[in-house]
Order: structure tokens, then sequence, then C-alpha cells
């Protein structure tokens, strides 16, 4: 396997460029013709984490795959850093499938997509809107509109939200010349802030040597917030997602009911949910058992159904 940095113009107007590692499978041949999938990282996270690890797998399964940095984030460019604007991160996923979709060696029927945490959530909600993506698999995927709003344990009503919502107004305010960009986590930013042991492990993955990189600061500015609330990554599932589905969660996962919820929701009649025994949210980022029995599903599926 063979895999190099590239840059990814992002043609949705931001006048973006994302950086990306693309990954070609042995055999591969720039005159041959090769399914292709884009795989999206967690909130507060970057290629070099999981999502690497997800696209390197799978393309030793016989893609090629493109792991990349959302708009604002890691090593792509965008001001202010570490903004999470959902409908940018949205079509972020669609400006790499734009890159793909014009390589010769790519077949542009057999394009699918798959994200990790928020990833998959974003990965949902550009394949509503898509149809290029012609087939999605998800990983411990969370909505984030939905896990801000409603709580990691979905145990807070949508209008109790409002006060977060606000902050984000408030934020934005503060921050209208450019010089006050406060900071909101999206995982743990100490051991003792987080509030359970899974959450826990948030803590640990993005600060210290277990998955630590230098352009993975696990928060995102304030201002985001008044997006994010809003936002619903599964936005009309229910009539315009019709590609195939294939949900990968843990059994201990307290994000499971995300998945549910898109389980539920999504109209395409060819969907399935695969429980990963034992492992959480987190088990799924590094564990290396448990990301081998996702690959085990998620590289047949996509070679099924693309």
């Amino acid at each position: 396997m063979e895999s190099k940095k590239i840059d990814i113009p992002n043609r949705n107007g931001n006048g973006i460029t994302l950086s990306a590692v693309i990954n070609f499978p042995d055999g591969f041949d720039e005159k041959g013709s090769f399914p292709a999938i884009v795989v999206s990282h967690p909130g507060g996270g970057v290629k070099e984490q999981t999502a690497g690890t997800y696209a390197r797998k799978l393309a030793e399964q016989g893609f090629v795959t493109i792991a990349f940095d959302r708009s604002y984030q890691g090593e792509s460019t965008g001001e202010p850093r570490q903004l999470e604007n959902p409908y940018v991160s949205t079509e972020d996923v669609s400006a790499v499938i734009d890159y793909l979709d014009i390589q010769p060696y790519v077949n542009q029927d057999k394009i699918g997509a798959m994200g990790i945490c928020a990833g998959a959530g974003y990965t949902a909600n550009a394949a509503i809107n898509d149809k290029r993506i012609k087939a999605v698999g998800t990983v411990s995927m969370v909505n984030i509109g939905q896990m801000f709003r409603n709580g990691w344990d979905n145990n807070i009503k949508d209008a109790d939200a409002i006060p977060v919502r606000d902050m984000g107004a408030d934020a934005r305010r503060a921050a209208a010349d450019g010089s006050k960009n406060g900071i909101f986590p999206l995982a743990p930013m100490r051991e003792e802030d987080a509030p359970n042991a899974e959450l826990r492990e948030a803590w640990e993955y993005y600060h210290t040597p277990r998955a630590q990189y230098p352009t993975a600061p696990g928060y995102m500015t304030a201002r985001s917030l008044d997006q994010i609330i809003t936002y619903d990554a599964y936005f009309k599932a229910e009539a315009f997602l019709t590609q195939p589905l294939l949900t990968v969660v843990g059994s201990q996962a307290g994000s499971k009911w995300m998945s549910d919820d898109l389980m539920k929701r999504a109209g395409t009649s060819d969907k399935r949910q695969y429980i990963v025994e034992g492992a959480n949210h987190m088990s799924m980022y590094d564990g290396e058992k448990y990301i081998n029995e996702a690959i085990g599903q998620l590289a047949p599926f996509f070679k099924s159904k693309m």
C-alpha cells in the first residue's frame, strides 16, 4: 500500500484548501478503475488519528481511500481556527468527492463514504445531499447537534439547550473583531472534567500519548455553538438517505442512541447495524481488535453495495 499527502481545493465557496492523505491499494495502476472511500474524522480530531487508521485498513482491502482534515482544522486552511461549522463540515465530504470524481483511476459509480463520531454524522448528512455517495458506513456515530443539545445520554430536552445556543451568539459578539475567539471542549480538556469513564477515555485519547497529535487540540471555537445546537445531521433522511447504510457501534457505547436514531429515520430499505460486543464509543477509535472487527464488516459492505 502506498500513501501520499495531497491538497484538495474546496470548491464550496470558502476559499479553503483541504489537507488530506490518499492511500492506494496494492496492485494500484493509474490506468485502472478502482472503488474509493472518503473517511471523515471525529470532532476535535485530525486525519492522522482514527480516520487515518480506518482509511489505511480499507486501502488494504482494495480501495483508494482519503482521510482529510476538515475546513479550519488540522492542516487544512481557513479562519478562525477550530471552527466547527457543521454545514461546512458536511460540504467538506462532498469537496473530497469532487476531487475523486475527476481522478481517471476512480470508478465514479463506486464512491463510498464513512466516518467516525461526528465525522460519521457529517457523512450521513452528505449522503442525504449527494447522490454520488453510493454507500454509507458509520462507526461510533454522533449527530453533533443531538449530542450538544440532548447530551451524551440523551437526557436533556431541546428547549433546555437554549442557554448553550445563546453562548454561541455571545461568543460571536465577543469575537466580532477577530480578537476574542473563545473555545469550547469537544472532548474533556482535563481528566477531572470527564463526567464518566467513557468520556474519560476521550480526554485520554486527545490529551495523552494514547493518541494526542499537535494539530488535534480537542476543542472548537465557542462561536460554533449557535450553529451546532440547531443542526440535525439526519435532516430529511426519511426521504433522501436512500443509499445502503451500515452503522457499526459498540455494545457499551453511550452514543449508541444516535446510531439507532439514524437506523429508524433513514429512508433506505438496505440498512443494517452491526454491534461490536464489549466496545464503547472510544474503543472503536484505536482498539485494534475492535477496529479489525469493524473493517471485517465495512470492507465487504462497500464491496457489495457499490
